[in-house]
Formats: C-alpha cells, sequence, structure tokens
C-alpha cells in the first residue's frame, strides 16, 4: 500500500495546539517565482488546544504561493440511455436498477462524437468561466482510463484550443479517483515550479470497455468531460487546503480492466523460434471491466470517509465547517453512506448521479459545474471533494470554490 497525504493552507483557522511530523526529518525544496523554501509539512497529528481563537491559531506558512478553482465547465454525449432502454435487452428494469445504485440514465458517446470533443468543450467552458485565453495556460492535465490515443490524450487537448505557447501537456490515469490526482497535481505544479494557470480535465467512456451483456456492470456507466482551470494566487487566498492520497494494489482483483493474454504469448511457436513467435503474436487488447460489486462498495464506505476525516484534520476543519460533500458519482448508495458517517445533511450533498450515472474521472468535475452553474454552489465555499475506484485507489481534497 502506498499513500500520500498533504497539508497547504496557511490560511485556514484551525483550533491547534502543536503538530508533530510523522516523518521527524523531511526535506523538500520548493521553488516559487521569488522565495526558496524547504519546509513541507507532508502529513501530521493534529492535536487540539484551548483558550486560543481562529486568528491567534492558524497553520504555518509552509509555502508562498497559493492556488484556487476559478472556473469550471462540463459536457456530455447526446445519445441519452434509459434504465428502461436497458431492460429490452438485458433482464433488468428502472425499479432494479434505481433502488440499487440510484441511477436512472446515462449519456453514451455514439459514432457523431468523441471523447476529445467533450474534453475539449468542457475546456472552453472553464476557460470562458475564468476569463483566461488559451495561451495563458501553462500546463494541461487529463485525467482518463479511456484515452483515445494510448500514448496520450492531453495533447490533442492543447491542439484543439489553439494554445500557441505549447504548454505541456500528459494524462494521469487513476480511473475514478483521476480528478482529485489531477487536482493535486496541478496545484504541485503552481507551487512547486511557479505555474500559474494548469487546466485539470476529467474524461471518460467507460462505455466502450463494458460488457452490454453484463447486468452487473452495464448498468453503472456513462460517458462524460469535465473541467476546472487552477490558478496560482497569493497564500492568503489559497483554495486548496489539504489533501490525503493512497493506492492498495491488492484490491485490484476487484476492480479492473486487464489486458488480454494472447494465445501466442505463451510460448515461442511450434518451432521454438522467436521469429515464429513475433510473425504470430498480434496487437494486444483489453478485457472488459471486471467488478466485485460487493467488495468496491465495502472498501468505498469504509475508506472514503477516513480519508476525508483525515483531510479535513490536516485543514483543522471539522465536517461541520464545510459546506458541501462532493462525491465521485458512483453509487448512490455510497454517497448516502458516507454522508451519514461524516454525520453531514442530505441537502449539503451534491449528487447527480440519476442523470449520468458513473462517469469514472470526470464525475466529480461534471457534478461541480453544474452545482455552480445552478447557483447551489457559491463562490467562498468549501468543499471536502473525494474520488476512489480502480487501482484501487482512493484519495480526498479539501477546497474552497473561487
Amino acid at each position: 500500500m502506498a499513500n500520500a497525504s498533504g497539508l497547504f493552507s496557511p490560511a485556514v483557522p484551525s483550533l491547534r495546539k502543536q503538530i508533530y511530523p510523522s516523518i521527524s526529518i523531511y526535506r523538500s525544496d520548493l521553488i516559487s517565482a521569488q522565495v526558496f523554501t524547504k519546509r513541507v509539512v507532508c502529513s501530521s497529528t493534529i492535536e487540539l488546544g484551548s483558550g486560543l481563537s481562529p486568528s491567534e491559531s492558524r497553520l504555518p506558512k509552509i509555502v508562498s504561493k497559493g492556488c484556487k478553482l476559478v472556473g469550471c465547465g462540463s459536457a456530455v454525449p447526446k445519445l441519452e440511455v434509459s434504465n428502461d432502454d436497458l431492460s429490452k435487452f438485458i433482464d433488468t428494469s428502472d425499479e432494479w436498477i434505481s433502488v440499487r445504485t440510484g441511477i436512472r440514465k446515462r449519456r453514451i458517446l455514439s459514432g457523431q462524437e468523441s471523447l476529445t470533443d467533450l474534453a475539449v468543450e468542457a475546456a472552453k467552458k472553464a476557460l470562458l468561466m475564468a476569463e483566461t485565453d488559451p495561451d495563458d495556460i501553462d500546463l494541461i492535465i487529463l485525467c482518463t482510463s479511456t484515452p483515445e490515443d494510448l500514448f496520450g490524450g492531453a495533447p490533442q487537448i492543447q491542439k484543439a484550443l489553439g494554445c500557441k505557447k505549447n504548454p505541456l501537456a500528459f494524462d494521469i490515469t487513476a480511473a475514478c479517483s483521476g480528478f482529485i490526482l489531477g487536482l493535486v497535481t496541478a496545484a504541485s505544479y503552481i507551487r512547486g515550479s511557479g505555474f500559474n494557470n494548469v487546466l485539470v480535465v476529467g474524461a471518460d467512456s467507460l462505455s466502450r470497455i463494458v460488457d452490454w451483456n453484463d447486468r452487473g456492470t452495464c448498468i453503472l456507466f456513462g460517458d462524460a468531460a469535465g473541467a476546472v482551470l487552477v490558478q496560482s494566487c497569493s497564500s492568503d487566498e489559497d483554495g486548496l487546503y489539504s489533501f490525503d492520497l493512497h493506492s492498495d494494489g491488492e484490491g485490484q482483483r476487484n476492480l479492473n480492466a486487464k489486458m488480454k493474454q494472447n494465445e501466442v504469448d505463451d510460448g515461442l511457436g511450434s518451432n521454438g523460434s522467436a521469429l515464429g513467435f513475433l510473425r504470430r503474436r498480434r496487437p494486444s487488447s483489453y478485457s472488459a471491466i471486471q467488478m466485485n460489486g460487493k467488495e468496491v462498495f465495502r472498501f468505498a464506505v469504509k475508506s472514503v470517509p477516513q480519508s476525508i476525516e483525515s483531510a479535513l484534520g490536516k485543514a483543522g476543519l471539522t465536517s461541520s465547517n464545510i459546506d458541501w460533500l462532493l462525491l465521485h458519482q458512483a453509487n448512490q448508495r455510497i454517497i448516502d453512506s458516507v454522508a451519514t458517517r461524516l454525520e453531514i445533511p442530505a441537502e449539503r450533498v451534491i449528487s447527480n448521479l440519476a442523470n449520468y450515472g458513473n462517469t469514472s474521472a470526470a464525475s466529480i468535475p461534471l457534478a461541480l459545474d453544474e452545482a455552480v452553474r445552478s447557483g447551489k454552489v457559491r463562490q467562498g465555499q468549501t468543499i471536502a471533494a473525494s474520488g476512489f475506484g480502480a487501482g484501487l485507489t482512493w484519495g480526498s481534497a479539501i477546497v474552497r470554490w473561487g
């Protein structure tokens, strides 16, 4: 198992007496435009104090540069597939699906659209909201497990946006946790490399890798894209308070889409020669999504609340301090269970699962964009966001919108 956790915010009030670093000696070099510092708190144990006002007790100023979320956008395919549509060719019903998952319909890419099209549309909307020109982008991160080019899709977003300065663009593959990882990666480039504008796009088309005859998986997934522009700011304006990231390869057996084994991979061929093996070998392909739903459910309802509580603790906050809970939209039962564990009322939980299903790395930015544009999420509000899924990977981030 591997994990990473972070404490970013020097500006969030905290009833904190002492911080004890979990690593007694730690050195990391952060370079900003003006300041060189050698102190980074990666994880900590927080001890509550008494008699301290929020203004007297603030987290240490460990970075000289902050970052904030200033624009969002999303895009979905035109083709809508309802539960009733699925019931026409597999043994299921709208009631069976909605009761167990909370999903009623999803959007699916057809031949007239591409995942890149969706990603670009979402990115353009985010830039427009942020009033930022494509030429001002320093980095584009595409979070996806279903790229249309195995060598990466982010450069195609850069091309379509017309970025004349050729900013760096690359993919992150972490399935349903991808957007949270992309968000933390964006913050790291801003804080450590002097970048000013990082575009984080979550986009997936899992409909392409599900078995549409498998009732246990095909009912769950849809296609979509969502984007957020992360922008540099002063440390006092910092909007990414803390994060908590983990992975556990043991869980791969419960959720995966593995490369298929070619029959000629088992040996060198009938004549035992390498030449015979290479001549017979065909390009590899991937299996459909394989999932043990019960085990994934158990993993999520246990690990996600722990991760959020850890991130809140590092920010010096509790669940009562957040305005919104925004989870990866996988299953309404998981969302409800996590909210109950954290004692967050339903009216403070963001969910659009019923309309789109599980859109993997797109689910968090898609739900965020709808909530912002509807006026539900307002500038200055605090959000606890968490992604979880294949890998297994999971992680949380405590952020402020705007």
